[in-house]
């Protein structure tokens, strides 16, 4: 163990600390995350409708594999609440023993990405649209695990989920045995919400595994009648990907998948990576090797068929946190974990699907930037139309296409705002009309703009010759320039046809 620590110390020690103070320190946080970890492992696979111990795999994978990679010194990955409501789509469309395809390709595109040194560049991406697909992944987490609270089926999209929340409720009301079920689930959220405001508990046993403890309690001493996570064992939860499933990328919606797993789980990740950097003093974040750690991870979740994986900044925060000083405390909460999935599955038997679904209510209801919105509408209205209309998008279509919207949104947002031209008019004062306006054109030209320019110029003199300067431009579209020279050639021929005309006229 303590030669595991040397590997580590030089890439994410801290300068003067003590083999053994640093050994003490990602012992005990590699505890902490552990503990977070279990309960977000076990409840993200049963909410994406694959078997609890693959959530573990990933959880596995995340710490022994993506841990050992440089990148990121302190931030642990696993299974994302973040992917939850994609995985679901495609474990319901392409079924289980696809998913593995899935996740093995989304992690050698993750691979070449990092590779070709493309990790830098998702810190280019919109912070609203970021903003606005954790909220829409929210909004649906939250709709469909709502009918998990009361151990219902949930609809497939995200609309159905939310109208058909009424009805739920008319379910429950009418059903003792689904009453029991939420108020389990609810209980787990009052919990999640209160546990923290007891510090002395909380710097004992983390708030998600406190929550699950003590709604496993009660189900076990009241006997409740509510349905329990499913146990099929490690080994027995593995399923690789055969030939059969390879042949489904030739499919144009699987292809879609694909690119929203890459997309989704790259950008969660290294939008991770800057939050975890801003709260520890160790070394920043190379995001192109943070990147190629989790497509390896990925490729590795895809062969074992688990769940895709993303850095999770509810385990990266609880483990600067709790102290850690290299990134031997990942490491060792993956070594935890498979340690609980080998000698202890039949633990996870015991647990209430209820309290699962409350404690991913509440991570839902964490991904909505409640406190951010109403600042972000005041000082960015742009910005927060843009968070809206993604998150709302995801609900109505599903997590590619809202994604897709939102890009677009941002990027035409920012070519609105930076295509601002004006234009000058000199020689209005030569009265007699002997001399052409002079008009120049300045700043950036683009289609965006072209009808309110178009406008500006036929609002001048009809009967004025004009010569176009387009010299103050820094740059114009081709769209702009055959418009500008177009309308500059008609507006000419008109004045020479009527200066023809007159000298026809006898006086």
């Amino acid at each position: 163990m303590r030669n595991l620590l040397d590997r580590f110390r030089g890439a994410g020690g801290t300068s003067g600390s003590s083999g053994a103070g640093t050994f003490r320190a990602d012992f005990t946080a590699s505890l902490v995350v552990f503990l977070v970890a279990v309960p977000l492992c076990v409840g993200v696979a049963v909410a994406s409708g694959v078997p609890a111990e693959l959530g573990l795999i990933t959880g596995i994978v995340g710490g022994l594999v993506t841990g050992f990679l440089p990148g990121s010194s302190l931030q642990v990955s696993g299974p994302a609440a973040g992917l939850t409501v994609l995985v679901y789509e495609a474990v319901e469309q392409y079924g289980v023993a696809a998913l593995g395809v899935l996740v093995l390709i989304s992690g050698l595109l993750q691979l070449a990405m990092g590779a070709l040194g493309l990790g830098r560049w998702f810190r280019a991406i919109s912070v609203a649209v970021v903003q606005g697909m954790l909220a829409g992944i929210g909004l649906v987490l939250i709709a469909g695990q709502l009918y998990a609270l009361a151990d219902a089926k949930a609809p497939s999209s995200g609309l159905d989920k939310i109208f058909n929340i009424p009805q739920l409720i008319g379910d429950v009301a009418g059903s003792a045995d689904a009453l029991k079920a939420v108020a389990v689930g609810a209980g787990t959220i009052v919990v999640l919400v209160l546990w923290p405001r007891f510090r002395q508990g909380a710097k004992v046993l983390p708030g998600p595994l406190a929550a699950v403890a003590l709604a496993t309690a009660a189900t076990a001493i009241f006997d409740l009648p509510i349905a329990r996570v499913e146990v099929k064992g490690l080994l027995d939860a593995i399923q690789p990907p055969g030939g059969s499933e390879f042949q489904a990328l030739a499919e144009v919606g699987v292809i879609g998948t694909v690119l929203a797993f890459t997309l989704i789980a790259s950008a969660e990740s290294l939008f991770s990576a800057a939050a975890v950097d801003r709260l520890h003093d160790g070394p920043r974040t190379d995001y192109d090797k943070e990147l190629m750690a989790q497509g390896a991870g990925n490729a590795v979740c895809g062969v074992l068929g688990a769940l895709p994986m993303t850095a999770v900044i509810v385990r990266s925060s609880a483990n600067v946190q709790a102290g850690a000083k290299t990134k031997a405390s990942r490491v060792l909460h993956g070594v935890w974990l498979l340690v609980f999935a080998v000698l202890f599955p039949s633990a996870l038997g015991i647990i209430p699907v209820a309290t699962l679904a409350g404690v991913l209510v509440y991570s839902g209801w964490k991904l909505i930037p409640t406190k951010d919105l109403l600042p972000l509408w005041k000082a960015h209205r742009g910005e927060a139309i843009i968070l809206i209309v993604t998150a709302g998008a995801i609900v109505i279509t599903n997590m590619f296409e809202g994604v897709i919207i939102g890009l677009l949104m941002a990027v035409a947002k920012t070519a609105w705002e930076t295509s601002h031209v004006h234009v000058e008019v000199s020689g209005r004062e030569d009265t007699d009309g002997d001399k052409p306006l002079h008009v120049r054109v300045r700043g950036n030209a683009t289609f965006l703009r072209l009808p309110k320019l178009l406008d500006e110029l036929e609002g001048l003199p009809r009967e004025r010759e004009v010569e176009l300067d387009l010299t103050g431009l820094r740059h114009v579209d081709h769209a702009c320039e055959m418009a500008l020279a177009t309308w500059t050639e008609r507006h000419n021929a008109v004045i020479k046809r009527v200066a023809a005309v007159e000298e026809q006229v006898p006086a």
